[in-house]
């Protein structure tokens, strides 16, 4: 029975091997969503500029955007957030930007600093629609079309080589089917 006992790190450091290697390769940009073909999840949160000001799920009711969950606490959302704001400005693409469990002056201050790439900005300080939308970490950013249903997420950075291959053809497709 002893001898036994002397096989079950072995197993455990084997059966540890197989759940790793069986994540070697995958994509983790291309987490799943039980959300995507389904409404966006109802809220109500105050805008980060002015708290006065709520926002409901109806927001995403009237065109084809890019829901951007970010922070200042968020070092990869500094690394996107130049391209964010040439997406804006330059390319025309609406943004709604979700401030993920931050802190409202410092949002504010990024942005300030910055630019701000966003048409508007829903702040979640509990991150209450971040749970609901399954928001994994920041950056992540959804494709919501004008009906306010989410088509496309993606966990990770917004850079141009993802606008041109992923984002601005979905973009394209659900303008021209709206």
């Amino acid at each position: 029975m002893k001898r036994l006992l002397l096989f079950i790190p072995l197993l455990l450091a084997v059966g540890l091997g197989v759940v790793l290697f069986a994540g070697i390769g995958k994509d983790k940009s291309a987490l799943e969503s039980a959300l995507i073909d389904k409404p966006m999840p109802e809220f109500e949160l105050a805008s980060l500029q002015n708290p006065d000001q709520r926002y409901r799920s109806d927001v995403f009711e009237q065109k084809v955007v890019l829901l951007n969950v970010w922070g200042t606490w968020c070092p990869s959302c500094r690394v996107e957030h130049p391209d964010l704001v040439r997406l804006a400005r330059d390319e025309g693409v609406p943004i709604y930007g979700l401030n993920y469990k931050d802190n409202r002056d410092a949002a504010l201050q990024w942005l300030d600093e910055l630019g701000n790439p966003y048409e508007l900005v829903l702040f979640d300080p509990q991150g209450k629609l971040g749970f609901d939308l399954g928001v994994y970490g920041a950056p992540e950013t959804y494709i919501i079309d004008s009906k306010g249903i989410v088509r496309f997420r993606h966990v990770g950075v917004v850079d141009n080589e993802l606008w041109e291959t992923e984002l601005e053809p979905r973009i394209r497709e659900l303008r021209e089917d709206s």
